[in-house]
């Protein structure tokens, strides 16, 4: 069974997955492709599990939780960046965030979240292969 490489990836830093002979493309080299490879209906079935609710709440009320997600996800789960950039109070961010976590059942205090956040926002854009 194959490993992921450290940190760094490879030596060499390609950070491409690593193993043994398990028949695994050795040109999925990002999230990107690795996405590309999944079926369109189970890319779309996850991304509406995950941003549904925050979509529906969002048509509902204005409330820009789905923004607020996408921009606290590029500034690295930073409150202050995230709240300059959203032009927003900081206890207005964090009101948001605790939202989006009672909606979606979520803590973006973990990575584990974080990353299906992040996978789900990008789960039906075409991968970019260069």
């Amino acid at each position: 069974m194959g490993h992921w490489a450290g940190a760094g990836g490879e030596e060499g830093g390609h950070g491409r997955a690593m193993g043994t002979d398990t028949g695994a493309d050795p040109r999925v080299d990002s999230y990107a492709l690795l996405l590309a490879s999944v079926p369109e209906r189970t890319r779309c079935s996850f991304r509406d599990r995950m941003l549904g609710p925050l979509e529906e709440y969002d048509s509902e009320r204005r409330a820009e939780l789905l923004h607020t997600l996408e921009v606290f996800l590029s500034c690295s789960g930073s409150w202050s960046r995230t709240a300059t950039r959203l032009h927003v109070h900081v206890n207005t961010l964090r009101y948001r965030i605790r939202r989006i976590e009672d909606l979606t059942g979520r803590d973006l205090g973990t990575l584990e979240d974080r990353v299906d956040f992040f996978l789900a926002l990008r789960a039906t854009r075409p991968a970019r292969t260069s």
